[in-house]
Order: structure tokens, then sequence, then C-alpha cells
């Protein structure tokens, strides 16, 4: 299969580093296409060259002849981009051989996919920044998600067994709280919210290959996009900013 993932900027862009991780460890090719963000608007029009709703990922299947007439498959969300590679890859194990693993890690996959609304108004992606979350400043919503990570994680550690959530291979369900695990390290105060075992599990997933290569990439972006910046830190004290700067 030939496959060219579209995504755009490592630092703010949580949905880009969820099947970026996961083809990257399962040793999925592809040829990634980083198309640019550009800064005061939620709204990029210009991915529509790609994309059928201007959104990112999107991962064009060109099928196993790059030289065919046939346009490639285009999937422009990332749970169906998961779907799909689970099917042309079943050797890949996507998700967990076991049935019962399976079934939760598919489910914890869709939960993060559509819920988590909270995290995401008040703990955008931004890598390269440290934000003080102080405890009592936060909303009740946020809060209720951050009891959930906690509770899904420990869940699955404890169920099926570790290292990852589902079992002895980092599979989807990983790659989909990856960006989770990342905002634990950019607002500072988030890892109190998590029990040992997931405070373990954050621990494990930054020591891996493909976060640590993300977090690298990252920090080296220099293109700086002031929504995000300012939704980031939303009032509350800066604490550090890590990424490059032009010279």
């Amino acid at each position: 299969m030939v496959y060219h993932l579209h995504i755009t900027s490592k630092n703010y862009s949580s949905w880009s580093m969820r099947p970026w991780l996961l083809m990257r460890e399962l040793g999925i090719p592809f040829d990634e296409h980083s198309a640019e963000l550009i800064s005061g608007s939620y709204r990029q029009p210009h991915w529509k060259a790609f994309s059928p709703l201007a959104h990112v990922p999107c991962l064009h299947d060109i099928g196993s002849d790059a030289a065919s007439p046939d346009p490639p498959l285009v999937l422009w969300e990332s749970i169906a981009i998961v779907e799909h590679l689970a099917e042309a890859h079943p050797d890949k194990h996507v998700y967990p051989a076991a049935r019962a693993a399976r079934a939760w890690a598919r489910s914890a996959t869709a939960e993060m996919h559509a819920g988590f609304a909270a995290m995401r108004e008040e703990m955008g992606m931004n890598i390269g920044l440290r934000v003080d979350l102080e405890r009592e400043g936060i909303s009740e919503a946020l809060a209720k998600d951050l009891r959930r990570v906690d509770e899904l994680w420990e869940e699955g550690l404890a169920r099926f067994g570790g290292p990852w959530l589902a079992g002895t291979e980092l599979t989807a369900v990983d790659a989909f709280f990856a960006p989770v695990v990342l905002r634990t390290q950019t607002y500072v105060g988030a890892e109190e919210w998590l029990g040992e075992r997931a405070r373990g599990y954050v621990r494990r997933m930054l020591e891996v290959e493909g976060v640590k290569e993300w977090v690298k990439q990252a920090l080296a972006e220099v293109g700086r996009e002031t929504l995000h910046d300012e939704d980031s830190i939303r009032g509350r004290k800066l604490l550090a900013d890590l990424r490059a700067t032009e010279k």
C-alpha cells in the first residue's frame, strides 16, 4: 500500500498526531505532507486541496500501484483512518488481538474521538508551552474530564495488565490518548489528577520513540498560531516557552 498522510503543525495539532504515531509505531510506511497552519483563524480553506472538509488528518490510500490512474481512497476523519488501517493490515494489530481487549480499545478510542470537550477547550494541544493549571481555577467540566481520563486509563491498565492501555502492545487507543499524555506536561498540575498507575503510563508513553520524535519536531517549529496560544494560556500563568525561535 502507498499512503500519503496530510497533517499540520506538530506543536498544535493533536488530531494529526494520532494516525501519525500509530502508523509510525506499527511500521506502516507513509509519506508525510505537512500543510501550512495560517495564524489567526481556525479555518484553513487551503486544506480543501487534499481534504473534503479542509480538516487534518487526511489519509490518501493510493493502493499497491502508485502509477495507477484510479483516484486514491480518501479518509478525512481520524477514526476512519484507524478503521481503514485495521482492515488493510490485520497483521499489524491496530487493535488488540484478544476479543475483550479489542472491544474495550475500540470503545475507548471512540470515546476519545467524540468526547472530552472541556479538555479540548481548556487544555488545548500546545507542546512547547508550560502553563500553570491551578486546581481551584479549573471548571467542573474539565475536572470531570480529568477524572474520566484517570478512570479509563486505570481500568485498561488493570484489566489487561499493561504496559499499554489494552495490553502488551501499543495500539490505536494509545495513539488516540497520546496527545492527552502531552497535555499533562503542558499544563503543570494536570498529573495531580492521575493515580499512580496512570502516572506510570504517562512516563512510559513519553519514552515511546514516535512520541519523542513528534515532540522534538514540535519544539523545533518556529511558527506561532496566535489563537491557539491565547486559548492555551487563557489568563493563566505562563511558566515557560520551550519552542524554538527564528534566528
